[in-house]
């Protein structure tokens, strides 16, 4: 790199600029279709496209239909003008397999039924009739790539494209009852990244950040050890519920190791009824979530709640308060269930994943920093693996593939925190996972207890500087979004570096690494205690 740049210095810029004209203008040549009647060739393996289908009945703009375009078809407009929209006439016969007449198809749209022949055949026969156009109708409510096998390019000019059979129902009604139907067919870009993407950045540092101080925004102003006594065990009873599972190095690996195991199981098995399940282990797990959640802001700020107990069946003894809350949190859960299809349902979710995640990392915690390099390089391979080399070994990105859940039943996956994008004419979300909150989460959640302990202050503390570096790593996990236009990116890609990366450098430059690394938590509480003591 540096004799290459070196070379470049040397170099004189009137000789490179014409060299780089001939090179780049050699392989725009290479790269781009050659020309034709439309402005492009096409081939059996152009890229197929969603598209809009705006109609117009008698003149009255009606219903605006989703479909896909052939592989084969002519290029389609991303914008749709309405000067351009074209007349509907139905084929005779209804296949499009055999000569069409002329006069019946000039520079009409030619809508016509899938089945008898090849879809290409199709497009030959009604591009032969002078058609401006083919429609084919499915014979279900899928919507299927249109595609063909020859190797040499095709004289295709007209844009071919697929509507589901309820789409094309309507249609037939219309040009059956004698109104004139008109259609324009374009297709929308999506914006690479959506302004949606930025709320759901503020979204997942906040989580990230509440979860890690978590007990300190739930921590009360008293100290009466007696309060809210439910039973003569019930100071036994609450460090059951605060207990807390510390990871080992091996646990971590374990961790990951499982992790993949489901996904692939989850890939290989996708459907309806499997996410199903993940639904209901989701929401027993939210609401347990939401319940600690509540329960803890609420006995922090209102000491005096939750005195009055009540006997529950199968469940024993409980205070009114926490009860209250539970039947309020099934509650909601099932309302999310219910209308998880709804255009609203993403905040219902988000609120139980958000409940959730604060749950698990008050749960789970990481002894020392060993621990989280062990736990934070396997995810970081994890994610890596799943994304980018997945496709070596399946048929495409394992993680990407299922975060877009099945598709037959519209059915996804509830894991994941999402945002709706804004301004894509698509609709659609932007998502980011829970392991990619989680995960740094453990960290950052040390690095609160590890200051807590030392009694170090925000700038001479660790917690400030990683969740600056969580909330950059997200940051640059869009910017490669954008660069890789849109494709979907490892996130802990970006956050595992600019959080551990960060906690190791800032250890190394204040010679405190070697501390964080075999850090005791048991043992720094006593050596703390020993010296107030003396």
């Amino acid at each position: 790199m540096k004799d290459t740049k070196r070379r470049n210095r040397s170099c004189n810029p009137s000789s490179i600029f014409p060299t780089l004209t001939v090179i780049y203008g050699v392989l725009f040549f290479i790269l781009s279709p050659t020309a034709s009647a439309d402005g492009s060739l096409t081939f059996c393996d152009n890229s197929s496209v969603s598209v809009k289908i705006k109609i117009w009945i008698d003149g009255v703009e009606g219903q605006t239909l989703e479909g896909q375009s052939a592989t084969f078809s002519a290029k389609i407009p991303n914008a749709a003008n309405e000067l351009s929209r074209q007349s509907v006439v139905l084929t005779n016969p209804l296949n499009c397999c055999s000569n069409l007449s002329s006069e019946q198809l000039s520079g009409f749209t030619a809508l016509a039924r899938r089945g008898d022949c090849d879809y290409l055949v199709k497009a030959k026969v009604a591009q032969a009739a002078g058609a401006a156009g083919l429609v084919v109708i499915n014979d279900s409510e899928d919507i299927v790539e249109m595609s063909c096998s020859e190797k040499t390019a095709l004289d295709i000019s007209i844009p071919v494209v697929m509507i589901s059979k309820l789409g094309g129902d309507a249609l037939n009604k219309s040009l059956a009852a004698g109104g004139k139907v008109e259609l324009l067919v374009y297709a929308p870009e999506s914006p690479i990244i959506d302004p949606g993407a930025a709320f759901l950045w503020v979204m997942a540092v906040a989580t990230v950040v509440c979860a890690s101080l978590w007990s300190e925004i739930t921590k009360s102003g008293e100290t009466n050890g007696n309060y809210d006594q439910l039973s003569p065990k019930a100071d036994h009873k609450e460090d059951e519920e605060n207990e807390i599972i510390e990871m080992t190095t091996m646990s971590a690996v374990i961790f990951v190791i499982s992790a993949s195991t489901f996904l692939v199981l989850l890939y290989l098995f996708m459907s309806s009824w499997f996410i199903w399940v993940l639904i209901v282990f989701f929401c027993l797990g939210a609401v347990e979530g939401m319940h600690s959640c509540i329960v803890a802001l609420v006995k922090s700020k209102y000491r005096g709640c939750g005195q009055k107990t009540v006997d529950v069946p199968f469940f024993g003894t409980t205070t009114v308060m926490s009860l209250l809350v539970l039947l309020f949190c099934m509650a909601f859960a099932i309302f999310w269930v219910w209308t998880r299809k709804e255009s609203y349902a993403w905040a219902g979710q988000d609120i139980l994943g958000i409940c959730l995640i604060i749950a698990v990392l008050q749960l789970a915690q990481l002894p020392n920093i060993k621990v989280a390099t062990v736990l934070l390089c396997c995810a970081f391979m994890y994610d890596i693996f799943w994304v980018f080399i997945s496709p070596l070994f399946f048929h495409d990105s394992v993680m990407i593939s299922v975060a877009q859940g099945d598709s037959s039943s519209g059915e996804s996956i509830p894991m994941v925190l999402r945002f709706p994008r804004l301004f894509d004419p698509w609709g659609g979300y932007s998502v980011l996972g829970f392991g990619d909150i989680l995960f740094p989460g453990l960290l950052l959640s040390f690095t609160v207890r590890y200051d807590k302990a030392k009694k170090r202050t925000l700038k001479d503390g660790y917690f400030v500087w990683l969740a600056i570096g969580y909330a950059c790593g997200l940051l640059f996990t869009y910017l490669a979004l954008y660069l890789m236009n849109g494709h979907g990116q490892p996130a802990l890609l970006y956050l595992v570096p600019c959080t551990l990366g960060t906690c190791i450098v800032l250890g190394f430059v204040r010679g405190e690494l070697s501390e964080l690394w075999n850090y005791n938590a048991s043992e720094s509480k006593q050596t703390l205690v020993g010296d107030e003591e003396a």
